[in-house]
């Protein structure tokens, strides 16, 4: 198959929201219509066996919350579907930072009684600053919840989007009934104790007086509604879609599979084929010939029988192919992968080439950093992956001196993943964890001692921020550190790293020593 051909077939999509909105139970319910999966998993209790094929991580599943971007690819309507399903919980949102950008569109999903929740809001904001192309899904509508129109304002208000209604419900909670389809003009009906939906009623002509018989004293409330629906909302256009200018919404109840599966139907068929992206040479086009892709993810430890580190690389242009040198730009030296991988959550297969919008692991014996680039030869640096600075500090103690070798290497690998960052105080030689939000130290902890047998303990430390420093004035930096000698720590880079334990010492020391950069990203 042409490579333009197999462009066209790539649909490469995100899933978010705020946490317990129902976005790893939707993932599930997407997977299980492509076929990927036989039995979808429940993410609501550690006491259900079958657990989220996205939640995979031990953690995961003990929490019921997502702390870590799944990949998952599968075809459905001879289009290939990657689903990234990223952590809601805003102490995770690095990760999820910096799976938008490898992303062409995204889902987000509103819980039809919580409407939209503050995280939502972070990370929407995030797709309208790239135009990334928005389908909304609001889902639990088997449980009482916000009016339709009420929660339609609600989107605009304060997610700043344009939408318009692709289905509609039919009441909600104990008296729903189910959808019209307003895209395919078709009539689903909600039964409750089934698994499964019912083919869609053909509706065209919704002044039918047949419709009562399906749905009864309901039939002219739905009229009227999509009468106001017409009027109020502009008509669907998938261009208007594409640009980033509307949104278009659907309702259903992923747990209980419906409205899933015209979601889907709707998304292979107008969501975006993989789009280039911006490198800081020049852009790149997917249809080029060339090779091109960039490192978003680093996961440790996928398999714990084989201790792997898989980083997940978006490819952006051209054809990827196993055993084929790739030319590692910030190491300056050619790679060889032999065993490049597909995912299904934690399940890995082998490829043996993937295209534009394909995601796939490469085994990494420490050679990749979140934001590498791999090319055919060319110089190119793909920009706009976030690095946040931390907010929150520990100091990391080991609490079993025979496995300081296990620890050691656990913080090495788990810090290359994002989840936190590690320094090295100068003075004292102590071991400092910065995050940018609490629940890292728990994840981190959990995975010490579940996947590298080490364990930690912390120590409180009052810290306000860390910042690098650089300077071309050499005297200033060299009385600065003489000074400050009990204030620096150096980061795994070896880079040097100003500790400030108050708003006022930081200020203080960029007001003394103005010669002096102080940076608060490690991107400079």
């Amino acid at each position: 198959m042409s490579l333009k051909k197999e462009i066209s077939r790539r649909r490469t999509f995100a899933i978010i929201s705020h946490p317990d909105a129902g976005k790893t139970t939707l993932t599930e319910k997407l997977l299980l219509y492509g076929g990927a999966i036989q039995v979808a998993g429940a993410v609501k209790s550690n006491k259900i066996r079958k657990t989220a094929t996205s939640d995979w991580m031990e953690i995961e599943r003990q929490r019921g919350i997502s702390v870590a971007t799944s990949v998952m690819g599968f075809e459905y309507q001879d289009q290939m579907v990657n689903i990234l399903d990223t952590p809601g919980h805003q102490d995770f949102a690095e990760d999820t930072f910096r799976t938008l950008t490898a992303v062409d569109s995204v889902i987000v999903v509103i819980d039809v009684a919580k409407g939209v929740e503050p995280q939502t809001e972070k990370l929407v904001k995030v797709c309208r600053m790239r135009k990334t192309p928005i389908i909304v899904f609001i889902n639990k509508l088997d449980r009482p919840g916000k009016d339709a129109f009420e929660l339609l304002d609600e989107i605009e208000k304060k997610l700043n989007l344009h939408v318009t209604p692709l289905s509609w419900p039919i009441n909600m909670g104990q008296f729903f009934k189910g959808v019209y389809n307003i895209f395919e003009r078709n009539l689903y009906l909600f039964e409750p104790s089934k698994q499964h939906i019912e083919e869609g009623v053909a509706f065209s002509d919704l002044n039918n007086p047949a419709l009562k018989q399906y749905i009864g004293s309901d039939a002219d409330t739905l009229r009227e509604e999509l009468h106001l629906v017409e009027g109020v909302y502009p008509a669907f256009r998938v261009d208007d879609y594409l640009n980033g200018d509307i949104c278009p919404v659907f309702f259903g109840s992923a747990l209980n599979n419906f409205g899933v599966k015209e979601l889907l139907d709707c998304f292979v068929r107008i969501a975006p084929t993989p789009i280039g992206r911006d490198a800081e040479e020049r852009h790149v086009d997917p249809a080029e010939d060339q090779f091109s892709g960039f490192v978003f993810k680093i996961h440790a430890n996928m398999d714990p029988n084989h201790r792997d580190r898989i980083a997940f690389v978006r490819i952006v242009s051209g054809r990827f192919e196993r055993n084929k040198p790739y030319y590692h730009i910030r190491l300056g030296r050619s790679l060889k992968f032999s065993n490049p991988t597909a995912f299904m959550a934690q399940k890995k297969s082998v490829v043996d080439e993937a295209f534009p919008g394909d995601i796939v692991g490469l085994y990494d014996a420490g050679n990749f950093k979140i934001g590498d680039t791999l090319t055919e030869g060319e110089m190119l640096h793909y920009k706009g992956i976030p690095s946040f600075s931390p907010e929150l500090f520990r100091y990391v103690e080991n609490a079993d001196p025979m496995k300081s070798k296990q620890l050691a290497k656990g913080l090495e690998q788990l810090t290359d993943e994002g989840v936190a960052q590690l320094f090295t105080g100068k003075a004292t030689g102590r071991k400092i964890i910065g995050t940018v939000g609490a629940l890292q130290f728990e994840v981190i902890q959990h995975r010490l001692l579940h996947e590298y047998g080490a364990s930690c303990r912390y120590e409180p430390i009052t810290l306000y921020k860390t910042a690098w420093i650089t300077s071309n004035n050499k005297a200033m930096l060299d009385d600065f550190k003489m000074r400050k000698a009990s204030f620096l720590a150096f980061d795994k880079e070896k880079r040097d790293v100003f500790l400030a334990d108050s708003p006022y010492s930081l200020q203080i020391a960029q007001e003394k020593y103005p010669d002096i950069n102080f940076y608060f990203t490690s991107e400079f």
